[in-house]
């Protein structure tokens, strides 16, 4: 095989086991009733601070009106509010409540505490170092 196919199949590999993690990592999640849109978006505006819906809709890949009901939703939940724009009144932003805030970190923590009992109960200590590398290279995958 050549170097060119084994490059393919271990993209195939990586992508596969990436997306199985990520689909295990979602069933985690605690019942908290959020489409993974929305979660996404407290997530964001958790890290980021506050945001336009236009920022918002651009980071998460979808149209702002697509955003529209997610965002009235999350904000009637009390877990985001609307301020305005400090340069331009004709935007508002998007920031996240207190109550946001808390419900990011339970998910967070709940999926955090699962992925660390797995690898404290299935991956040997090499295998940890071996994951501890793997991570810094998805990092440097996911920066290009």
């Amino acid at each position: 095989m050549d170097d060119n196919q084994d490059t393919i199949d271990l993209a195939r590999q990586t992508r596969d086991s990436v997306a199985a993690l990520s689909r295990r990592m979602r069933q985690e999640r605690p019942a908290h009733g959020l489409g993974l849109t929305s979660a996404s978006v407290l997530s964001r505006l958790e890290r980021v601070g506050a945001l336009s819906p236009k920022e918002l809709a651009t980071h998460e890949g979808v149209q702002p009106q697509s955003l529209t009901r997610q965002l009235a939703a999350l904000e009637e939940r009390g877990l985001i509010t609307r301020r305005p724009h400090a340069r331009d009144g004709r935007q508002v932003l998007m920031e996240i409540t207190d109550a946001g805030r808390s419900l990011v970190e339970a998910d967070r923590r709940s999926r955090d505490a699962w992925l660390a009992q797995a690898i404290a109960t299935r991956l040997t200590a090499v295998e940890r170092d071996v994951l501890h590398a793997a991570n810094k290279l998805l990092d440097l995958l996911s920066e290009t």
